[in-house]
């Protein structure tokens, strides 16, 4: 048992752990090479009340901490990258921030049908020339009556294909100083002239949907305007912030199977008469793995554990973000070694883990953003 868990920490582990290894990584090989989004699986996952973990059950959630939220990612994503991907986004980027932001009749409207896992839900943040400068947002919504029409295109979203709405981050204006004012708005996803296309073919995390928006003059009452229309900005630095946990525990979860191949295989193969596990060269890469990524984990639960508390986390997310994703790229490199020819073949899975490792660097702020995030946040 983890000595760091409560008993409904530790259970939630155990459930979710028996779910991916029966439901999940059986088929992860499959759903890498077909590109298939397994949406038959995120139905069970509602079921089990994995969608609407961290929200009350006021709005048709579980009542779970941030540490259980943690702790689902890392065990779905160990099972599949890609899926645990796709559960990462459907609940840190997809529901989180009408939690955070939504008024009482939008959370109704749109966070209880994702809570009780009937719907998904996606954000629209990325756009072709606005990446890690979200600044140079240049999608558009501009009042017109009582509605706001949407120009612009996003890129890389998350979910898009299988959402009911995509939050969409926009400009409204502009401020004092002369700044772009980024609203969010709700969008549903059966808008007149709302264009969803997954043409990508991505190096990994392939079981995720991603997808290309489009809007051509779409339309949406000023009520769907989620939160402070004067600050977007704001709002989607602290959605990411949280979302930043779920990356992190995702690296670890993806990090813990490729250690755990290896070891297996370091026990099984033998070489000049004895297991290579007997060796101190590898030995000392079994030991180096297991001890990265036991830090990895303890940071991601302590940014969760502040954020449960109400505690400033900006800057333990991103030291959780950063480490989990560069330490995570270290082990999957490090299990295809141990593994040597055979690590490089599809049929031993650690070249998975290593494609699907490489986004947790990029996704949801480079690690170059995360060191600057870090930076500003000691002042420099």
């Amino acid at each position: 048992m983890d000595f760091s868990l409560t008993k409904e920490q530790q259970m939630i582990k155990e459930m979710v752990r028996n779910f991916a290894e029966k439901e999940i990584a059986p088929y992860a090989a499959k759903w890498d090479e077909e590109a298939h989004f397994p949406l038959d699986v995120f139905r069970k996952m509602g079921e089990l009340g994995l969608l609407g973990l961290p929200f009350p059950e006021e709005y048709g959630g579980a009542g779970g901490d941030t540490i259980s939220y943690a702790i689902a990612v890392e065990e779905i994503g160990r099972a599949c990258g890609g899926t645990g991907l796709s559960y990462a986004a459907a609940v840190s980027l997809g529901a989180s921030p009408i939690y955070y932001f939504g008024t009482e009749e939008q959370k109704q409207k749109w966070l209880v049908p994702m809570a009780k896992g009937e719907t998904l839900g996606a954000f629209g943040l990325t756009e072709p020339n606005a990446g890690s400068d979200a600044g140079g947002t240049r999608t558009t919504a501009v009042l017109d009556g009582d509605e706001y029409v949407i120009n612009g295109e996003k890129c890389w979203i998350t979910n898009a294909q299988y959402a009911r709405q995509v939050i969409v981050t926009a400009v409204t204006g502009k401020d004092a100083r002369g700044k772009n004012i980024i609203t969010a708005l709700i969008v549903p996803t059966d808008s007149p002239g709302f264009t969803i296309r997954s043409n990508y073919d991505k190096m990994g995390v392939r079981a995720s949907n991603t997808c290309e928006l489009v809007f051509e003059n779409v339309r949406v009452p000023k009520e769907n305007v989620l939160g402070d229309p004067q600050k977007g900005f704001k709002q989607f630095l602290y959605t990411l912030d949280g979302g930043r946990i779920s990356i992190a525990a995702l690296a670890v979860g993806i990090a813990q199977a490729a250690f755990e191949k290896a070891l297996q295989y370091a026990k099984e193969r033998v070489q000049f008469g004895q297991p290579i596990s007997k060796f101190q060269a590898i030995q000392f890469k079994l030991a180096d793995m297991a001890m990265e990524i036991e830090l990895a984990r303890n940071m991601v639960y302590k940014a969760a554990w502040l954020k449960d508390q109400g505690k400033p986390f900006t800057k333990e997310a991103s030291f959780a973000k950063l480490f989990a994703s560069e330490m995570g790229f270290r082990v999957c490199n490090q299990a295809i070694q141990i593994h040597g020819g055979y690590g490089y073949m599809k049929e031993y899975g650690v070249e998975r883990h290593l494609r699907d490792i490489k986004l947790m660097e990029i996704g949801e702020g480079t690690s170059e953003i995360q060191r600057l995030v870090i930076a500003r946040q000691l002042g420099c």
